[in-house]
């Protein structure tokens, strides 16, 4: 390994080439818009750039004093356009808020449940006492306002189901318009196995994010639970209810 690694920074243009092979990655990513995809070239052009910096420290210890330079300039001029592209961003978003749901109506005629708040924010970000430990004896899902609006976690209870995984579909009630459906399994995936009739209960230790919206602006949607087993059975809905939301103030 260290071997490898050596042979790689001993090389001037490979740190060079991987920075630029990770900004076309950013790239794709932004065309594509997945946020799984986006985290993870995030993370390669976050590594480009640390893999750009040692190459600066190599050149000097070798005193390759231009292609240093070279180096740093890259270093430096990436920093500086992420630096500019962020507060330029910042302020663009603060002009012009996500009008997203501002003109979605929230239905009169079908049964809307409010999320339960967290009654306090602290390092374990534990769910309400008084909700986690109501006896349920049936199917329930409950959903719950964390820590800013748009963040949201979930408990859900059910009796006997083979070995699988839930995970959350939503989608705004009125135009059935799917909510973040690119990164809900991924945030709201939960392993389950109970092979007894009695009721368990299975919960988020971490929060997800619904991107649709903005603070402010309530609307109604319909999250739905879904299973897939663990036996390569098709997947099947287990359960659905209807909240109160509001989308992350991106």
């Amino acid at each position: 390994m260290g071997k490898h690694l050596s042979s790689f920074f001993n090389s001037w243009g490979k740190p060079i080439l991987f920075w630029f092979i990770s900004i076309i990655l950013l790239i794709v990513a932004d065309i594509i818009e997945s946020h799984i995809f986006k985290n993870i070239c995030f993370a390669i052009f976050g590594f480009s750039l640390l893999f750009l910096l040692i190459s600066v420290f190599c050149q000097l210890s070798k005193r390759k004093w231009l292609k240093s330079i070279i180096t740093l300039f890259l270093f430096g001029g990436t920093i500086y356009i992420i630096i500019i592209s962020i507060v330029t961003t910042f302020i663009i978003e603060q002009e012009k808020p996500d009008n997203w749901a501002e003109n979605l109506k929230i239905p009169k005629d079908i049964q809307i449940s409010n999320p339960v708040d967290m009654k306090s924010i602290n390092q374990d970000e534990k769910k309400p006492d008084s909700v986690t430990n109501k006896i349920v004896e049936k199917i329930e899902f409950q959903l719950y306002n964390s820590l800013q609006p748009g963040l949201y976690e979930y408990d859900f209870w059910i009796g006997k189901i083979e070995s699988g995984t839930i995970y959350l579909k939503a989608f705004e009630v009125t135009q059935n318009t799917a909510l973040s459906d690119d990164s809900l399994f991924e945030t709201t995936h939960i392993s389950v196995y109970n092979p007894t009739e009695n009721i368990q209960k299975y919960g988020t230790s971490n929060h997800f994010t619904i991107y649709e919206g903005d603070w402010g602006q309530p609307y109604a949607a319909r999250f739905e639970v879904w299973f897939k087993p663990d036996n390569g059975k098709k997947e099947r809905k287990l359960f659905s209810k209807n909240y109160k939301i509001e989308g992350w103030m991106q």
